[in-house]
């Protein structure tokens, strides 16, 4: 094992065959009887020209030649099997015993579920476990305490000893001594995350009743590599702590007592694992069904996602439900829209830290920051987007990054990281800046220390200034316009999720998003994918990428073809009678429409009062509040200093008038600075939204360039002379 550099952990990542703490070595290339080197002179079969005077074997035949053949495949069969059994993580803390027992209890008597039970209980140091005694008293399974290097068999119990972390690889368990002082650690986390990594859809993790936060990370490693999460009520547990944090993740497949778990993961292993599985016929009418019923309830297309995950997940789904024909389960999908929003939620979970990869990260740092920075005077914008930013780890570690940079230079920029997500919960989350303490594993002690707070709760806060750097915001990469003159592109792990069709529009317009000779920082599984023209390759094992200075006018041309239009996705054309007007507003689209159409990036959808219906886009700088559709938020009351007037005086205005206004040069008070802003108010006006319902009036804001903010300081006013939202009737 090596040590990562950040964390200062022993990597669970390392290469196997690596050395481990204690002098135990994981061992690899152990050859099986079907792996050991043939004797010499044997060659290999099929279309190897046989040795000269060797005797070709004859066939066995009759029927006890068949026979053996039969037992071979049956032996084979039976041990791939066994190698290939699903990993049952069960976590827990304090009040886990008594979890511990229902759970054991409730599995039936002389009934072999199958799989393995690796237990990792939070434990005294100084003291003997009897742990794996008490457990034995409770089921008829074998139940083992850890040794190293034991491998993992199934229908066994095996229980972590005290004052050891544990990682699982080829079906080794691996003790690992812990470098955080006790009540510091995350065992569970730890072990998971490897689970996870090896055992992918085949991982299961439990969390049983206990103290604080540890598992939640672990769990969302699970449920991105395919496997099933299960938490105890929180009414059940002695310490509800554990299972609520993974609860409020929304990850949990099911919510159960300890004692009704068994049952139900006893008829999910079945489906899933059974011999007789009930795989979904990737055929394109039920994938097109899926995605068409996803599309119209979220607005997302998923039809150029990888298949293969799609499916799995698909599959999990239904596993979930006990559902067995995927028929089934799109009339289910039709009946139910909350598992239409279930699905969608699943198919956006992935793996996220802080640091990830630190290697990539230390890249980044040495090589790319400091020739951001060299190139800007102290009054430019440093610009950052990072898409797929999920509940914002890489964001806030590249604003840790470009914090300590600014610190080592003695100079402070103005920084803004555009964080964006097609997941509105990972967003909200995200933007609170909050993690679980499990977050220690990840990130360097000093950075805690220095960019942290630790809460009552045990839980860490993002600080202040790294969080201010970050604007975060609903955006869908595949259809949404792109950021523009940025410095740094981070896509890290989002392509992956991709088919190759799609990975091909994106390159392109990373490309156009970034200013010439700046950086894409992509995953480590991802590649440009042979866009050799647009971009040079700075570092090719972080990943890193460098923006070509120029190119054709013929590559100009064809990239803006991968530009997604101003209104984000394609319409349908139809005849101007067969329109018809709903009969609600739509507020989201209302916002967008006119938003792309007049290329303003960031507005908010109002009555006449200022309450605020719909949020397009990063407001921070003006407002702040939390994207979606709100309910009582009324944009007076939340506008910045320098703001309020202002917008209290136009809205009033733009209501009595019916008119479009435009204020130019408005100061606005972001950061301790004042910023000049132009502040456009739109009545939502002849347009087949305004049938029926309230008036309502969309906020603009614009930041203008540079040499205008210097020309303004005082604030103009002046009627919009733009062309109308909507033209003429097309009749």
């Amino acid at each position: 094992m090596v040590t990562d550099k950040i964390t200062g952990r022993k990597k669970i990542q390392a290469p196997i065959g690596k050395q481990i703490p204690k002098g135990k070595q994981v061992l690899k290339g152990k050859k099986t009887p079907e792996e050991s080197p043939k004797p010499e002179g044997e060659k290999e079969p099929k279309g190897e020209k046989e040795a000269e005077g060797e005797k070709k074997p004859e066939r066995e035949k009759g029927p006890e030649g068949k026979q053996k053949i039969e037992e071979k495949t049956k032996l084979e069969d039976q041990q791939k099997q066994t190698e290939n059994f699903p990993i049952v993580g069960i976590g827990a803390s304090a009040g886990g015993l008594g979890a511990f027992e229902a759970f054991f209890s409730g599995i039936p008597k002389k009934v072999n579920p199958g799989v393995a039970f690796i237990i990792v209980q939070h434990l005294d140091p100084k003291y003997k476990s009897i742990l794996t005694s008490l457990i034995g008293r409770y089921t008829d399974l074998q139940v083992y305490e850890i040794e190293e290097g034991m491998k993992v068999k199934p229908n066994c119990v095996y229980v972590i000893p005290p004052n050891s972390d544990l990682i699982f690889r080829e079906g080794l368990l691996h003790l690992i001594e812990p470098v955080e002082p006790h009540g510091r650690r995350m065992p569970i986390d730890f072990f998971f995350r490897s689970l996870a990594e090896e055992k992918k859809e085949s991982a299961i993790g439990i969390i049983l009743s206990g103290t604080g936060s540890d598992g939640t990370l672990g769990i969302r490693a699970i449920k991105a590599e395919g496997g099933m999460v299960m938490a105890q009520t929180p009414e059940s547990s002695e310490y509800d702590s554990m299972p609520r944090s993974v609860i409020n993740t929304g990850l949990a497949d099911y919510v159960l007592p300890p004692k009704e778990m068994p049952a139900q993961l006893i008829s999910y292993l079945s489906q899933v694992f059974g011999k007789k599985s009930y795989p979904i016929r990737r055929t394109e009418d039920s994938m097109n069904r899926i995605f068409n019923l996803l599309f119209t309830q979220t607005g997302h297309d998923f039809s150029h996602y990888k298949k293969g995950t799609i499916t799995r997940r698909i599959e999990r789904r239904m596993a979930v439900h006990s559902i067995k024909l995927v028929d089934e389960y799109l009339h289910y999908l039709e009946q139910k829209p909350a598992e239409i929003e279930a699905l969608f939620r699943d198919f956006l979970i992935s793996v996220t830290s802080f640091f990830r990869n630190p290697k990539a990260f230390d890249a980044l740092q040495e090589e790319v920051i400091p020739k951001i920075f060299a190139e800007k005077n102290i009054h430019e914008t440093v610009r950052i987007w990072v898409p797929g930013c999920s509940t914002g780890e890489e964001a806030y570690s590249i604003g840790i990054l470009l914090q300590e940079h600014m610190e080592a230079l003695r100079r402070t920029f103005k920084i803004q990281i555009f964080a964006t997500d097609i997941d509105s919960r990972a967003i909200e989350r995200a933007r609170t800046g909050i993690y679980p303490a499990s977050i220690a594993v990840d990130i360097l002690p000093e950075r805690l220390e220095r960019f942290f707070a630790i809460g009552p709760d045990g839980n860490y806060r993002i600080h202040k200034n790294i969080r201010e750097m970050v604007i975060f915001s609903e955006h869908d990469l595949t259809k949404d316009p792109p950021f523009s003159k940025l410095d740094l592109l981070s896509c890290r792990n989002v392509l992956i999720y991709m088919d190759g069709e799609l990975q091909k529009r994106l390159i392109p317009i990373f490309y156009y998003a970034l200013n010439p000779g700046k950086f894409l920082f992509l995953g480590s599984s991802e590649t440009i994918n042979g866009f050799t023209s647009l971009f040079d390759t700075l570092d090719r094992k972080a990943k890193l990428y460098q923006r070509r200075q120029n190119i054709g006018t013929g590559q100009i041309h064809s990239i803006a073809s991968y530009i997604p239009p101003k209104l984000g996705i394609k319409e349908v054309q139809k005849n101007p009678d067969e329109i018809l007007i709903p009969s609600k507003p739509k507020f989201r689209e209302v916002a967008e429409k006119i938003l792309l159409q007049n290329y303003a990036p960031v507005g908010v959808l109002v009555n006449e009062k200022g309450d605020i219906h719909y949020i397009h886009g990063r407001t921070g700088m003006y407002l702040e509040p939390a994207p979606g559709e709100a309910e009582i938020n009324n944009i007076l009351k939340m506008a910045r200093e320098g703001l309020q007037q202002r917008m209290s005086i136009a809205l009033h205005r733009a209501v009595s008038d019916k008119k479009p206004l435009f204020y130019h040069g408005v100061q606005v008070k972001t950061n301790g600075d004042f910023t000049s802003i132009n502040l456009t108010i739109i009545p939502v006006v002849a347009t087949p939204y305004a049938a029926e319902g309230p008036d309502l009036f969309l906020v603009i804001f614009e930041e203008p360039p540079k040499w205008e903010q210097k020309k303004n300081r005082g604030g103009s006013f002046r009627k919009w002379k733009g062309r109308s939202l909507w033209m003429h009737n097309r009749n």
